[in-house]
């Protein structure tokens, strides 16, 4: 029972959470009316305390920047059902969970409120199953994740290449180096 779900877990959470993300961005990249409304709402707040046009069609967190992010995790999941690029879906997850922390703190901390569109709370429910279910993914992967992340610093750091080593590598590299030649 326990393998079935580890087996098909991370593939239905791949379908929900890349149906979540591209449902929305029909309402984001259309400039759909409760889009306006969200983003409006949340620039009106970010202009209270002198950051005005952060949230605006042209702004660092307008809704096309956030639908791209959407887009990009939301491919990165679905991509990743294929075995072959299995991590992308952990990269997926990290995006997914970036983005839905903003949405759902924003829904929480800011005028915007759980229910801006008179939805029911329809979409911050979304937000935060989503955001759920990618911590949980997240954590269930954390060796692929570290090993991403671990990749990505020696990338940005190569003087610090031997500074993290994935959990399952510092294993490997400790029996080989134990074992008798």
């Amino acid at each position: 029972m326990f393998a079935q779900l580890r087996k098909y877990a991370p593939v239905a959470y791949a379908l929900i959470a890349g149906a979540v993300f591209l449902d929305s961005l029909r309402f984001k990249f259309t400039n759909a009316p409760e889009t306006q409304v969200i983003f409006g709402k949340l620039d009106a707040w970010a202009a209270s305390f002198g950051a005005g046009g952060l949230f605006d069609q042209t702004g660092l967190f307008s809704q096309y920047v956030i639908g791209s992010a959407e887009l990009v995790a939301s491919t990165l999941l679905l991509i990743g059902l294929i075995p072959a690029l299995r991590r992308l879906q952990t990269l997926g997850a990290l995006i997914a969970t970036a983005v839905m922390t903003g949405a759902v703190s924003f829904h929480l901390f800011t005028p915007l409120g759980i229910d801006p569109n008179s939805d029911g709370g329809g979409l911050f429910v979304m937000a935060v199953t989503v955001w759920l279910a990618s911590i949980v993914y997240l954590v269930f992967h954390r060796d692929t994740l570290l090993s991403i992340l671990t990749g990505v610093g020696r990338a940005v750091l190569p003087g610090q290449a031997g500074a993290v080593e994935p959990a399952s590598r510092t294993a490997k590299l400790a029996s080989v180096q134990t074992s008798p030649q």
